[in-house]
């Protein structure tokens, strides 16, 4: 799932990142109106903390019961003539996904957008073979131009300027240059229409497997999903265990909660719903639809105490609503998933060992929780993993190191109070605006100081308040 870049830490990359003004304007322009556009959708839906915790029950009790659901899943998409397909592991799928394309002689693949896909780099694994892949989603389709890979889970070229994507398709596709978004789009759908024919098989993501009926459901707002999925003669849909729900009018209450969370719309252009291949008496549609369901830990996650993270409907909200996210952009955080939610979701599947620093990627604001649509504790599970780093050794020796000193510290309370006598007066001498002469504290402090002024501690502590106001 990892992107695997060598010989670059994650502090190096957030320090890349904090330097790159682009990439500031870019996510400055986009989260912002991405948050405006949810808080205004969620405030027009009628009763709408009752329908996000509709839709958390929802998610709680399919996870709950994820191994009748399933079974029912397969046995509805099989019914409907739909083959299943179970991948163990990323290898598994794109071994799956090669082993359709090698035996009915397929050379060229376009793809929907797919965070499975990503997440087990399935288009490397098909060029290994030969096969040629179109990413046909906008913002997939300027990352694969740009040989990148998305830095956010629904706009995947956040990263990017209008700007930056004009001189790209200038240089890519041999368009006179222009930052004009509709000009920009008409270039790239031109180009992609004759990929939509000319393909073999379709990839796509699931948003949600319907368990009664057998259906996936695909939701976008570019026809590039639809065009997918029924132009060239296989579909593949690639889906994550967890992504079901029991029926038709759950799915209705998932969508209106996934839409407002996302991108601000009632809901989205294209709502799919595919159940089967093409009938013997539609025109439309592909003569095979295999239905790939992904584990890749995903079991694993649900027996710890961060399965909560499996409740997640890939919003996107979390990411526009954090404060670190909008510093930093996805590509900092070195996986797949990113933000808040990759924060959790990339340790627990893979291991916190390589991925120990991604919870301390946070300030614990709780921002990421009140956006949530399904009101997933995210600090709650940030908190867990920081534990879990801190038991494989995975903290920096001079935060262990600091940590006993507290410990030692306010489990002594003259100890505590020395020192936060000390500590408010120490806090005086740091910085402007408390009238302070020190200007920059020592390594690693310094880090605080270059950029604001150390906070001033109180006047006085809660224990004298506290007295102070049981004497009067």
């Amino acid at each position: 799932m990892s992107e695997h870049i060598s010989n670059v830490t994650f502090h190096d990359r957030v320090d890349d990142a904090l330097r790159n003004q682009i990439l500031h304007t870019a996510l400055d322009r986009a989260t912002g109106r991405f948050q405006s556009l949810r808080a205004n959708a969620l405030a027009e839906l009628q009763d709408a903390d009752v329908v996000r915790d509709r839709a958390r029950l929802i998610r709680a009790h399919t996870l709950s019961k994820l191994d009748t659901y399933l079974e029912q899943f397969v046995a509805n998409v099989e019914k409907a003539g739909g083959h299943v397909h179970f991948a163990r592991d990323a290898n598994a799928l794109n071994e799956i996904v090669n082993e359709i394309a090698r035996t009915r002689n397929v050379r060229g693949v376009v793809k929907g957008k797919s965070m499975i896909s990503e997440e087990t780099h399935l288009n490397h694994a098909l060029e290994a073979e030969h096969i040629r892949v179109v990413e046909t989603d906008l913002g997939e389709y300027i990352v694969q131009l740009a040989g990148e890979t998305p830095s956010h889970i629904v706009a995947p070229a956040i990263h990017k300027t209008k700007e930056e994507i004009g001189e790209l398709f200038h240089q890519k596709i041999n368009i006179p240059y222009t930052d004009d978004p509709a000009l920009m789009t008409a270039a790239a759908r031109h180009v992609l229409r004759r990929e939509f024919l000319d393909a073999d098989m379709g990839i796509s993501g699931v948003n949600f497997g319907v368990a009664e009926t057998g259906s996936i459901c695909l939701v976008e707002n570019e026809g590039n999903g639809r065009l997918t999925t029924t132009a060239p003669r296989i579909h593949v849909a690639l889906m994550g265990i967890e992504r079901l729900v029991p029926n038709l009018d759950d799915l209705s209450v998932m969508l209106q909660v996934l839409a407002r969370s996302s991108t601000g719309q009632k809901i989205t252009v294209y709502t799919n719903l595919i159940t089967g291949p093409r009938q013997d008496d539609e025109g439309d549609g592909p003569d095979e639809l295999h239905v790939i369901l992904l584990d890749n830990g995903r079991s694993k996650v649900l027996a710890t105490e961060v399965a909560e993270i499996l409740y997640c409907i890939r919003c996107g909200a979390c990411l526009n609503a954090c404060p670190v996210y909008r510093e930093i952009g996805g590509h900092a955080y070195g996986s797949v998933y990113t933000g808040p939610v990759g924060a959790v979701l990339t340790p627990a599947l893979e291991g916190i060992a390589p991925w120990s620093d991604l919870p301390h990627a946070s300030s614990l604001c709780g921002a990421c929780r009140q956006v949530c649509p399904v009101r997933i504790d995210i600090p709650r599970m940030l908190l867990v993993e920081r534990d879990w780093a801190t038991r494989a050794g995975k903290l920096q020796w001079w935060l262990r190191l600091g940590l006993r000193m507290y410990s030692f510290t306010v489990t002594r309370p003259t100890l505590f109070k020395l020192a936060t006598t000390a500590g408010r007066w120490g806090s005086r001498l740091v910085g402007a605006s408390s009238g302070g002469w020190i200007r920059s504290l020592p390594p690693p402090l310094n880090g605080w100081t270059q950029s604001r002024d150390f906070p001033a501690f109180a006047q006085k502590s809660f224990s004298e308040q506290f007295e102070a106001s049981r004497k009067k």
